[in-house]
């Protein structure tokens, strides 16, 4: 199989409009002609669903959420990026262009990136015109603040609730769609198949989460913007929710899987405080703008934090690199409190925490302006741990909370499957190795609102579709499939629930392929998940039936995705012999501890093909090139 990444010739600079320029276009009354089906109405679904029913395309909109505001998207806190250069500090799309290639770690694909800090301009312009409430100067003109990456402030923020915001945004688009009729919702409703007819994606097979029905629905191109793997850890920052079933399954199909062991851990989350927590909470980015990042510089030292007088304490990011100091990018800030912690030197009963102390940022600004700039998230972590962080510094440390792996697309954004295309964290493009902070919306709304009307016009004016009848061949292979898989699951009664299988799995990647890697744990990790995986088929336990409302059922089914997922993880992991971004292979190091790249032999994009049950996927490769930011080792000192 070749890739062709279709990137387009010429200065990186006009390679969008020329692109653009070049696509066939459908007309008004052609386009009332085609369904387009999209799965996910995130940021990255939403939008997409709204601006193609704005066109004049009939959407059928799927969503396990019963409503669309509940999507993942909605937990965002700290901002999103754009080059508008308010702040007159030295911001530029090429900056930005720049900023994200080489906070990734030199694993992106150049022309992408240009793409989305291109369009991150009128992703603002768009947001405001739907009434979303950035924050503001004094005089009423949009404010920025700092995120980690960059030395410029180019974040737009909505207090601490910026996802929420933007979401709320993109769902009133969606619903004014739906009120026009070009917009048909199906909340509570799960994709579980991908019908591909004459080798194109036609349709989807789901199951309603309420009723337990099994449907199909065909359309002329489906589109996935389904979010990230990250609950495969099983303790994450994701919504409980969160899966990887449509991805794997569209894989599965013929989809191929790119760079799955290029994972972020974010270092501001709250501590895991016991074995059997669900979930982890994030604690903002946003909030290292102010808040100074330290520890004991004696190992052991339990004194409460403020009884640690200055000259004791280790501002150690600061330390170590003057030039970002806090806002070094979150791989480096994630792997360095791991270091301190591994020292002996963490705070908090089980020693893996640092602190995030704002003591001096009040005592400059005042308790006024930061309850402004953080006031939910310092009540959200007072919720949670019952500890005042306007009196005391809160702890956190780090845990896994986005996935730059995805399917592979190209520039168009579709996947190796025609008429399948992958929007936002549910696609591989945008952030090579690392993302930025506040460059997940970014990436979602670009998609949505500002590329895919453009590439799916292209494709449907491009091919010709005859009416596929669900009694196709394919469409009923595709059903049986799930039936099959699903009466599996219910028969095994086993004694083991679904929930203690995926805490297992979780925690064998998060201590393997987690935030540092080895190719002996890698190939320990393989064994343990390929025992456990047989044990899940012949030992879970999911009780009820398949007829009816059923959430250890929706489990069961993601779980078993997140087993052969997370095996997929690990031999990507072992295959790439360097450290880059958030993949740190402790043999590949620098002697101060950073990542080592090999740019020699692993300058390309990983991705995987699905080779059947039981068989090892096969390894494909799209080179990367470099003709504008050229690799170097990355420095935030």
């Amino acid at each position: 199989m070749t890739l062709d990444s279709r990137t387009p010739s010429g200065p990186i600079e006009q390679a969008w409009d020329k692109t653009r320029f070049d696509l066939k276009l459908v007309n008004p009354a052609n386009k009332r002609k085609h369904t387009i089906i999209v799965v996910g109405s995130g940021l990255a679904g939403a939008s997409a669903a709204a601006t193609l029913g704005e066109l004049g395309y009939h959407i059928k909109c799927f969503c396990f959420q019963d409503s669309p505001r509940r999507a993942h998207s909605i937990a965002a806190q700290g901002g999103i990026n754009a080059a508008k250069n308010y702040q007159n500090d030295g911001d530029s799309v090429y900056r930005l262009f720049y900023d994200t290639v080489k906070g990734g770690d030199f694993r992106a694909r150049e022309a992408n990136v240009y793409r989305l800090a291109e369009i991150s301009v009128s992703i603002i312009d768009q947001c405001v015109a739907q009434g979303v409430p950035f924050a503001r100067e004094y005089g009423g003109t949009l404010t920025n603040r700092s995120f980690g990456g960059a030395q410029v402030s180019r974040t737009f923020y909505a207090r601490g609730q910026t996802g929420q915001q933007l979401l709320l945004g993109a769902y009133q688009a969606l619903e004014r769609q739906v009120q026009a009729g070009t917009v048909t919702m199906y909340p509570r409703t799960e994709m579980l198949d991908l019908i591909v007819v004459d080798g194109k994606a036609r349709g989807i097979v789901t199951r309603n989460l309420v009723t337990g029905e099994i449907d199909t629905h065909i359309a002329d191109a489906v589109i996935l913007g389904t979010g990230g793997y990250g609950n495969v850890y099983y303790l994450s920052t994701n919504a409980k929710g969160s899966n990887v079933t449509a991805s794997w399954r569209a894989h599965k199909r013929g989809a191929l899987f790119a760079n799955p062991c290029y994972t972020q851990i974010h270092p501001t989350c709250i501590p895991v405080s016991g074995d059997y927590q669900s979930k982890l909470t994030l604690m903002s980015e946003s909030l290292r703008n102010d808040g100074r990042i330290w520890v004991p510089l004696k190992k052991g030292d339990k004194r409460p934090p403020n009884q640690i007088p200055e000259a004791e304490r280790d501002y150690y990011l600061e330390r170590r690199y003057p030039s970002f100091g806090n806002l070094v990018p979150r791989d480096v800030a994630s792997r360095n409190a791991k270091h301190v912690c591994d020292e002996g030197r963490g705070v908090g009963e089980t020693g893996l925490g640092v602190y995030l102390d704002f003591a001096d940022a009040i005592k400059r600004l005042g308790e006024h302006t930061i309850r402004e700039r953080y006031g939910n998230l310092f009540d959200m972590y007072q919720r949670i741990t019952d500890e005042d962080p306007y009196k005391v510094p809160m702890r956190i440390y780090p845990a896994i909370h986005y996935t730059m792996g995805g399917l592979w697309v190209d520039y168009h954004l579709q996947s190796t499957i025609p008429g399948l295309f992958v929007l936002g964290e549910a696609n591989f493009s945008d952030h090579g190795a690392n993302r930025l902070g506040a460059s997940a919306l970014m990436q979602g709304l670009s998609d949505g609102y500002f590329v895919i009307p453009y590439t799916i016009g292209n494709y449907l004016a491009s091919n010709k579709f005859g009416r596929v009848e669900t009694s196709h061949e394919e469409v009923r292979s595709a059903v049986a499939n799930v039936q099959q898989m699903t009466q599996k699951l219910l028969s095994i009664k086993g004694k083991r629930t679904v929930d203690s299988f995926h805490r297992e799995l979780g925690k064998i990647i998060w201590d393997e392929c987690g935030m540092s890697r080895t190719a002996q744990g890698l190939e320990k990790a393989i064994g343990q998940i390929r025992t456990l995986r047989e044990e899940y088929w012949q030992n879970v336990n999911v009780p009820g039936s398949g007829d009816d409302l059923n959430q250890s059922l929706e489990k069961a089914g993601r779980v078993a995705d997140f087993f052969e997922l997370g095996e997929l993880m690990c031999v990507d992991a072992l295959e790439r012999n360097e450290s880059c971004g958030g993949h740190f292979r402790e043999e590949y190091q620098t002697p101060d501890g950073e990542a080592q790249r090999n740019d020699e032999h692993y300058s390309y994009v990983a991705a995987w093909e699905y080779r059947g049950p039981g068989n090892r996927e096969e390894l494909h490769k799209e080179p990367l090139e470099f003709n504008y930011v050229h690799p170097s080792q990355r420095s935030y000192k």
